[in-house]
């Protein structure tokens, strides 16, 4: 059986994992590439036991910031994001990140936004002010841990404010009143856009129904996307929890802070593979605990080319049985994904260890 942060995930047959996908306006970077090839990991080593697992990544395709990139390029929003989810999938199949089954775009589920905020706006866990549904949120900062200014530091960081609009400092917009000039749909309270929370809560929903067995996403969504996120969910279905299993993969920091546009410390998956394999970046990515933070080097991919060979070496050689260190590797894997221990594991017994850490990882890339 497969844990995850230390819980056991029991899975009968069928596991439906959502993984949180990209708003596409920018190209993909390595803190992206992390939690994607993450989530590939676990839906292999899920596979691995019998399971059919089921996937779900959005994206995010309706948002304030892809406008605002849109805009400077001189561009339309839809066309400037199927620009940018071009290159990502280009990305993705380079790492070897399978497809998943499902990918639903936020334009094609503003429906089911304006189907969401009616449901809660009709139990009272929603409420309406000046063309804006806004979701009462008083319990969501404690339920992840956080007072309000911690939380409202942590939204402000994906340039959220604790609304004065709003009645409660944590409420936030289910759906919003449309703004002059931008992109808007019809809805029962006016021209509007649904609310970035609403949006995963909306697709999730619609795509798997009210529970998750795995729900995957950078740690930085922690708080306040998948907190609100899940709060919306529950307060609909009242099913709890949302998702069985959280999977917020650590931050890849570089040149000091966490890597992110704003910050322009960018470092490229393209122009990483322009003159690295892509087996050795997607090893770099998975060589540690995922929860983690850390900090990327570029001496760091010739490591990981240096010991991707010596993996391909010992698998080659055969050598002899390996039956129980091939039990290891996969127990290692079963045990909260500890690639590092299955790593040296099968580098040391070779052989089958060694094919089967390969294979479970995504390893055997050109």
């Amino acid at each position: 059986m497969l844990t995850i942060g230390g819980r056991p995930l029991p899975v009968v047959g069928r596991a439906r994992m959502y993984v949180c996908g990209i708003t596409p306006y920018d190209t993909t970077h390595l803190g992206h590439a992390a939690t994607f090839v993450w989530a590939d990991v676990a839906a292999r080593v899920l596979r691995h036991l019998g399971v059919d697992v089921e996937v779900c990544r959005n994206v995010t395709d309706v948002d304030d910031v892809l406008d605002a990139a849109a805009a400077s390029s001189g561009a339309r929003p839809d066309s400037f994001a199927a620009v940018q989810q071009f290159r990502f999938d280009r990305d993705m199949a380079a790492l070897g990140v399978r497809r998943p089954v499902h990918e639903p775009r936020a334009h094609n589920h503003v429906g089911q936004v304006v189907t969401l905020a009616a449901a809660l706006l009709e139990s009272g866990a929603a409420y309406l002010r000046g063309g804006t549904i806004w979701f009462r949120g008083d319990d969501v900062p404690a339920r992840a841990g956080l007072d309000t200014a911690a939380a409202a530091e942590l939204a402000a960081e994906f340039g959220h404010r604790f609304d004065a609009d709003a009645e409660g400092p944590a409420d936030v917009p289910l759906w919003r009143a449309a703004r002059p000039g931008e992109a808007a749909w019809p809805s029962p309270w006016g021209e509007g856009r649904p609310g970035w929370h609403a949006e995963c809560a909306a697709m999730a929903l619609t795509t798997f129904g009210p529970s998750l067995d795995l729900h995957a996403g950078g740690a930085d969504l922690r708080f306040p996307h998948h907190a609100y996120e899940s709060a919306m969910a529950e307060a609909v279905t009242g099913v709890r929890p949302f998702a069985r299993a959280w999977m917020h993969v650590g931050t890849v920091r570089y040149e000091g802070a966490k890597m992110a546009k704003s910050t322009g410390n960018l470092v490229l998956v393209s122009d990483v593979l322009a003159d690295h394999p892509a087996a050795a970046l997607r090893l770099l990515l998975v060589d540690r605990q995922w929860a983690r933070e850390w900090d990327y080097e570029p001496a760091g991919l010739d490591a990981a080319a240096a010991r991707l060979e010596r993996l391909y070496a010992v698998a080659a050689r055969g050598l002899g049985e390996t039956g129980s260190a091939a039990e290891t590797v996969t127990a290692a894997l079963l045990a909260d994904l500890d690639v590092p221990r299955a790593l040296d594991v099968a580098e040391e017994a070779g052989g089958d260890a060694a094919r089967l850490v390969l294979s479970m990882l995504g390893l055997a890339l050109a």
